[in-house]
């Protein structure tokens, strides 16, 4: 006989508590505390758990007598997904996919669906969000055709498990995790709990069957995949969908991935018919830069294994306030402030009354100290109201002394600014050696922020 018992669990983090709290002691975040059933059977083990190898027993194996292969893998026609997951789909593998509201998820893994049925693959789509109808018509609208894709809307896990069985898949998409629920669990869709069970049958399932699987997730409004971080731990990939609403520009980043590279990014463009691939980023975020224009700069970021050309944006204006401003979108906001100190303190120019706006143009967001050099000639360019020279790419980390430091991937990174039609590439000095230069580009080497200013001012 089950025996029923209450507890109070934490919706942000999932910290499991006797008695309600205002505050949870795992986040600190303030009324997240929710009274939820769990029933105790002393006939069955803990639910939810991953038993794919429970029935076999297992011994321990040195690590020197364990053979490996290399993973098999099912491309798309979709190279940018392609790159981003690792150069392809993995069987049984289990991929989250989180987003924004009408960010496009939905239409991307539609999309996808398309392609791996036309193959002769075998797709399953469930939808918990919408009726068969109303992914019906999104597929008109996209041109999706394909007597191999099923789709199937329910939240009911066991009837979406007795579904799989039936249908026998080699993909299956869920849309979205949140939506899903186990009728045995007492807590309601979307909780903690209900996520955790899900998904830990769903894992079973994709790791027992060998099926692909992809998951939608829905995020808070801070950016982060609802539900409880073991979410993000189970699944062994994560993809973030990134981009604004009201731009036609989408940013499929991997920020986990048990088969390839993290921090590798694709690029779409959200067009009438569906998500186009942008296949050269760099020409897309440059070709709206104003020429002669002061407070801008290039530098060749590495997102990934792929280097990419964007264009860093400043404006320094006095400030009518007794506290600067500093504001940043697409950088860390303590890193500009960083670098405006070592101006003032190696360069002696009078910042503390300025106020700082860095944009990265085109949406991207850039977390890498080879930018620190770009970043810091954006700044001197608006404040002293003179242009960079419009084929110049700078690139360079920049220490609290003042000097530039080496960066990685330089060879890559200045072939495609070669590639772009750039005449001059700031660098490290101490990345000059040990890589051919590419013939059409010159490579001024540069060993503290006065040098650097010098060359790319003329002075």
């Amino acid at each position: 006989m089950a025996k029923k018992k209450t507890k109070f669990m934490c919706q942000s983090c999932g910290y499991e508590s006797a008695k309600w709290m205002g505050r949870c002691p795992g986040c600190g975040q303030w009324n997240t505390m929710v009274e939820e059933v769990e029933i105790v059977s002393k006939a069955k083990g803990p639910r939810g758990a991953f038993q794919h190898s429970s029935t076999v027993s297992q011994k321990a194996t040195p690590i020197m007598t364990v053979e490996t292969a290399e993973e098999p893998r099912i491309e798309t026609e979709m190279d940018e997904l392609n790159r981003v997951l690792g150069g392809g789909i993995v069987p049984g593998s289990l991929v989250l996919i989180g987003g924004d509201p009408g960010i496009g998820k939905s239409t991307l893994l539609l999309q996808v669906s398309a392609l791996l049925s036309n193959r002769g693959l075998r797709v399953l789509y469930i939808s918990g969000e919408e009726s068969i109808r109303q992914t019906k018509l999104r597929a008109e609208r996209l041109g999706v055709q394909s007597p191999e894709l099923y789709i199937y809307s329910e939240t009911n896990l066991e009837l979406i498990n007795q579904t799989i069985e039936d249908v026998n898949p080699a993909f299956v998409i869920v849309d979205s995790i949140q939506t899903v629920h186990h009728p045995e669990v007492t807590s309601a869709p979307g909780s903690v709990s209900q996520v955790r069970e899900c998904t830990a049958e769903l894992m079973r399932i994709a790791k027992t069957k060998n099926i692909a699987t992809f998951l939608v997730g829905h995020v808070t409004k801070e950016g982060q995949i609802a539900g409880p971080r073991l979410l993000e731990h189970m699944v062994d990939t994560v993809l973030y969908f990134e981009g604004e609403r009201h731009h036609t520009y989408r940013i499929l980043r991997s920020v986990k991935n048990r088969f390839g590279s993290t921090n590798e990014i694709a690029i779409f463009e959200m067009v009438q018919s569906g998500l186009r691939e942008v296949l050269n980023p760099s020409e897309l975020f440059l070709q709206e830069r104003a020429q002669g224009a002061t407070g801008s700069t290039v530098v060749a970021s590495m997102e990934g294994t792929r280097p990419i050309l964007v264009e860093i944006q400043a404006l320094v204006t006095p400030s009518s306030f007794n506290y600067p401003k500093r504001m940043a979108t697409g950088v860390d906001q303590n890193r500009v402030s960083l670098l405006m100190a070592v101006l003032e303190k190696r360069m002696g120019m009078l910042l503390q009354a300025q106020d700082a706006y860095i944009k990265v143009a085109g949406g991207v967001k850039l977390d890498e100290p080879a930018i620190d050099l770009a970043v810091m000639t954006s700044i001197v360019s608006s404040y002293r109201d003179v242009p960079v020279k419009a084929y110049d790419c700078v690139i360079g980390e920049v220490g609290l002394s003042g000097e530039v430091r080496r960066v990685t991937r330089i060879e890559q990174r200045v072939s495609e600014a070669a590639k772009l039609g750039f005449k001059r590439a700031i660098v490290p000095s101490s990345n000059l050696g040990g890589w051919d230069y590419p013939p059409d580009i010159q490579i001024i080497g540069v060993e503290n922020v006065n040098d650097a200013l010098k060359v790319a001012f003329g002075e």
